[in-house]
């Protein structure tokens, strides 16, 4: 008999799918965020399981495959969504993962709540696991399930994939359960972030609160070694090229310059309704070149896409208020008959429709404060495929690092971004078309493929 082939197993907080309602009755469909798009083409084309949440409170369903992925559900109660996913993972980890942009909460019952959450997830993986299978466990939700697995199935591969930034030891000593948290990942026999500093930084915090010995790449815990390294995460640059070439989509694109005004610029932004994505300061920003009259309302319009997120966190409820207070603010003092100067939308968008809005546009602003990578800037870049338009990136996003022809800014300076959109508004073509074209091939060249396959040979699998 045939020995079966090792199978990949993902642990994510959520599932690839989420309950949907329709005339024809209830049915799952695709999830939205950054970790499904990347991952469910990789599980797709290797065949595998995805254990995580399916985002509603309540019982999970039975074991079921969508889409060529087999499904196992995890189940939370309302509760312990608001103590491990609202409270610790979002209230605790997330400020304090980027750079404590907002002062992080620390709460022993919302420890408590994600120790145990992260023991079921931990639990369910192990019985979704073959003999021998490759696991990999995914982001910030559940930093403790590789130590967990480990002792449940020592026969696995097992891997860490980090999709947010890490910490410097100064804000990661600020956790209580610092030491937890390691060693919680030094379970994984690869621990991956999206750049090197970040795998340093986590190296470092290793050998610090452990003892956990090693270099910033190669470290030896209890008898065994962990390699630790950056694994850019990207797009599936073929996907968004194509739709970019779709013809519905390139009339639609046509019919957004043509409402907005085929003559006036448009400056894009795309961003989850979150504190860390400057949304507020790049608004700013747009309101004082009105001020100065760099721009004029005639000539340009900026579209703000805001993605609805965690509406039930306070802080995300302050900026959601803000960044509409101040919308509200410029087009009152600066619009137009016939000419708004912003354009806001509260609302998600099918994947069509976003890549109408890239090819549309002909600035992209991706200015977040703190960032582990940003895909919307590799996004943008998949989708112009005449080479045209001007990627402004901010320098604390992880794709900065890979993207070095885009125009560089610091998020929170105002005047610099003033200056720098200004350069992205009146760049000569043939530049913009040099710069998009040296981005293009970047992100072709290291795609979602690439990302995937050189995580999973590190992983041996």
């Amino acid at each position: 008999m045939a020995k079966r082939p090792p199978g990949i197993v993902v642990v994510a907080n959520r599932l690839p799918v989420q309950r949907i309602r329709s005339a024809r009755g209830a049915g799952w469909g695709p999830s939205p965020g950054g970790l499904v798009t990347a991952m469910a083409p990789v599980l797709r084309d290797r065949g595998g399981v995805w254990v995580g949440w399916s985002g509603t409170a309540g019982p999970a369903p039975r074991p079921f495959t969508h889409d060529g992925i087999r499904i196992h559900a995890v189940p939370l109660s309302q509760s312990e969504v608001e103590s491990y996913y609202l409270g610790f993972s979002n209230r605790t980890i997330w400020p304090l993962y980027h750079d404590a942009i907002r002062t992080p909460s620390f709460h022993r019952a919302w420890w408590k709540q994600y120790v145990e959450m992260n023991l079921r997830f931990a639990r369910a993986a192990a019985r979704a696991a073959g003999r021998g299978d490759t696991v990999w466990v995914h982001d910030y939700q559940l930093q403790l399930v590789p130590r967990i697995l480990r002792g449940l199935r020592p026969d696995l591969r097992i891997g860490f994939f980090m999709h947010i930034p890490f910490p410097p030891d100064e804000l990661f000593a600020w956790l209580p359960w610092r030491r937890e948290i390691i060693e919680g990942l030094l379970g994984a026999d690869v621990v991956g972030f999206q750049i090197h500093s970040d795998a340093q930084d986590f190296s470092r915090s290793a050998r610090m609160y452990t003892p956990a010995e090693g270099t910033d790449t190669r470290l030896r815990h209890k008898g065994r070694t962990i390699r630790v390294g950056s694994f850019p995460i990207s797009v599936d640059f073929k996907s968004y090229d194509d739709l970019a070439a779709d013809p519905h989509v390139v009339r639609h694109a046509m019919e957004i310059r043509r409402r907005v005004g085929a003559s006036r610029k448009i400056l894009l932004c795309i961003d989850r309704l979150d504190y860390t994505k400057g949304i507020d300061t790049r608004l700013l920003a747009f309101e004082e070149m009105l001020r100065r009259r760099k721009v004029r309302v005639e000539d340009c319009v900026l579209i703000q896409i805001a993605v609805p997120s965690r509406e039930s966190v306070t802080e995300y409820r302050e900026i959601r208020t803000q960044v509409e207070q101040i919308v509200g603010r410029i087009n009152g003092e600066y619009s137009e008959p016939g000419g708004v100067a912003v354009h806001y939308f509260r609302r998600s968008l099918i994947r069509p429709e976003v890549v109408a809005y890239y090819a549309a546009a002909d600035v992209m602003m991706v200015t977040p404060l703190r960032d582990g990578m940003n895909l919307v800037a590799k996004e943008y870049v998949a989708s112009r495929r005449n080479n045209s338009g001007v990627l402004v990136l901010s320098e604390f996003a992880g794709a900065a690092s890979e993207l070095r022809r885009a125009l560089l800014v610091n998020p929170r300076d105002i005047d610099g971004m003033v200056r720098t959109m200004e350069t992205a508004l009146r760049m000569p073509p043939d530049e913009a078309r040099f710069r998009m074209a040296t981005l293009r091939s970047a992100v072709r060249r290291h795609d979602l493929t690439y990302w995937a396959d050189n995580f999973l040979e590190a992983l041996g699998a």
